[in-house]
C-alpha cells in the first residue's frame, strides 16, 4: 500500500484544516457506495451527457474543479460532474480503480509510486504548480523568528516536520537543501499533520516545518518566518499534482477522458485568470474563512503538465529511495494529454 495518506483533509475550524496538494495511495478498498451513471457513453460530441464522479480533497488546489462546475465548463463539454470529498487516497484511489469513481486528484510523486508498484492509473489533466517565485509560493519552510536558520542549507541536521514521510514533501525539501548547498542526509523528518505544524514549530517540538496554505500564512501571522520555498526551488514550473483515472476506464472511455481533460484545462485557465473567483469558491467546499482566503498565496493553476519537472521528481525520488521499482514515465500519461 502507499506509504501514508497524502495531503490531509481540512477539518473542524480553519486552524484544524488539513491543507495539502495531493493524495497518497493506500492499498485498501474505499467505502464510497454506488457508481457514476453513464460512465461509458454520452460524452461531448455525440449530444449526450455523461455523469462522472471525481474524487478530491477540500484544498485550494482543486478550486478549478469547482469553478468548472459553477461556470458551466463541464456541462458544455457534455459532462455532469459530481465531486466527492475524501480524506485522501484510502478512499479516492480505490474508488477510481474499482470503478466507483471515474477520476481523482493526486500529487505527482504518488502517481509515480503507483506506476512503480503496478497500480493501473493514468494522469489525464494538470493541477496546481509552483508559482516560480521563491519569495511567494503556496508552500514554504517555516521557522521561529529567532531561529538561526536563514536558508534551506541551514536545515541540515535539524528536525523538520512534513505531513507525509516518503512522498513529495520529503523530495522537495531535500532538493531545496541541496540547491542551497547543504546536505539533507542528516535531516530528521518528523511526520506531523499540517494543522499541527505551526504549534510544533512555535513550541520547539521541531526546528522547522514544510507548511502549505493556509498554514504558511497562519505561521507568518504568528511571527514565524518562511526561509525556503521547496516547490519552486525544486523546479520553478513544478507540476505538483494532477487528475487521474484508471487505465481500464481510459481504454474503455477515451471520449469521456478527452472531454474531461479538455474541460479541466479550460477550468484551470479560468482559475488562473480569475483569482478572486478562486478565493470566493473556496468557501463552498472548504472551511477556510473568507478573510483567510483573501490572504493566501495561490498556486499556479497549470494548463499543461511540465513533463521535465515530473521526470525530475522521478529522478529525485529514486535518488532518495522514495520511489522504488521500475517506472515507465510515458505509461502514466493519457494519450489525450
Amino acid at each position: 500500500m502507499w506509504a501514508d495518506e497524502e495531503e490531509r483533509v481540512r477539518r473542524g475550524t480553519w486552524t484544524s484544516l488539513a491543507v495539502a496538494g495531493a493524495l497518497v495511495l493506500a492499498g485498501c478498498g474505499g467505502d464510497d457506495e454506488g457508481t457514476a451513471s453513464g460512465g461509458g457513453g454520452g460524452a461531448a460530441g455525440d449530444g449526450g451527457t455523461t455523469s462522472i464522479r471525481v474524487g478530491a480533497i477540500p484544498i485550494v488546489d482543486v478550486a478549478p474543479l469547482y469553478l468548472g462546475i459553477e461556470e458551466g465548463i463541464f456541462s458544455d463539454a457534455g459532462l455532469e460532474v459530481e465531486p466527492f470529498l475524501a480524506q485522501g487516497g484510502a478512499a479516492i484511489v480505490p474508488a477510481v480503480v474499482n470503478g466507483e469513481a471515474q477520476f481523482g486528484f493526486s500529487n505527482i510523486t504518488s502517481l509515480l509510486q503507483a506506476e512503480a508498484r503496478g497500480v493501473p492509473l493514468t494522469l489525464v489533466a494538470p493541477g496546481p504548480g509552483a508559482t516560480g517565485d521563491p519569495a511567494e509560493d503556496f508552500a514554504g519552510v517555516i521557522v521561529p523568528a529567532d531561529s538561526p536558520v536563514q536558508s534551506a542549507a541551514d536545515l541540515a541536521g535539524l528536525r523538520v516536520a512534513i505531513n507525509s514521510i516518503n512522498n513529495i514533501s520529503e523530495t522537495v525539501v531535500r532538493e531545496s537543501v541541496r540547491q542551497a548547498g547543504g546536505d539533507p542526509s542528516g535531516i530528521e523528518f518528523v511526520e506531523i499533520p499540517f494543522p499541527d505544524m505551526v504549534a510544533a514549530v512555535s513550541s520547539g517540538q521541531v526546528d522547522a516545518a514544510f507548511a502549505v496554505e493556509p498554514f504558511a500564512t497562519l505561521g507568518e501571522s504568528q511571527g514565524l518566518r518562511v526561509v525556503s520555498s521547496p516547490y519552486t526551488e525544486t523546479d520553478d514550473d513544478l507540476s505538483v499534482a494532477g487528475y487521474f483515472t484508471s487505465d481500464q476506464y481510459a481504454a474503455e472511455n477515451p471520449d469521456v477522458v478527452e472531454a474531461f481533460a479538455d474541460a479541466m484545462v479550460e477550468a484551470q485557465q479560468y482559475a488562473q485568470d480569475n483569482p478572486d473567483a478562486v478565493r470566493e469558491v473556496l468557501g463552498t467546499y472548504t472551511q477556510i474563512p473568507a478573510e483567510v482566503a483573501q490572504q493566501l498565496t495561490l498556486p499556479t493553476f497549470q494548463t499543461e503538465l511540465n513533463r521535465e519537472s515530473i521526470e525530475r521528481l522521478l529522478e529525485l525520488g529514486e535518488q532518495d529511495g522514495i520511489i522504488e521499482g521500475e517506472v515507465d514515465l510515458e505509461a502514466i500519461y493519457a494519450e489525450t494529454d
